[in-house]
């Protein structure tokens, strides 16, 4: 049965930096979102099954890097020059279908971690 878990959230300073991690039970295309206090949850950046295509949100783009290590069915959301909006609890989710490429439609994807909070604050 696929099961993901997200670790690596905390406190940083804003400009900071931390890296996320989400442990597969299997191996598919996956994607980082976030949700926000009072904000509904929002795709963050995605990465496919094969190919290792990856999509980003524009408010991401130049500051998130998602990668993934197929030998450890590992999946990372290198994040830095954090702000102070990025604040959420982040999610990742494993989309069964698609596998050539990616889309951050919530939608799209099947099975989710339980999430990890990240915070930036001074």
């Amino acid at each position: 049965q696929l099961r993901l878990v997200e670790s690596g959230g905390g406190l940083v300073q804003p400009g900071g930096s931390l890296r996320l991690s989400c442990a597969a039970s299997e191996f598919t295309s996956v994607g980082w979102f976030r949700q926000a206090p009072g904000k509904e949850r929002e795709g963050v950046s995605c990465i496919s099954k094969i190919g290792g295509r990856t999509n980003y949100a524009d408010s991401v783009k130049g500051r998130f890097t998602i990668s993934r290590d197929n030998t450890k069915n590992a999946i990372y959301l290198q994040m830095t020059s954090l702000k102070p909006e990025d604040t959420a609890v982040y999610y990742c989710a494993a989309d069964l279908r698609l596998v050539g490429r990616c889309v951050l439609s919530e939608s799209e994807y099947d099975l989710w971690g339980q999430g990890t909070q990240v915070t930036v604050s001074s």
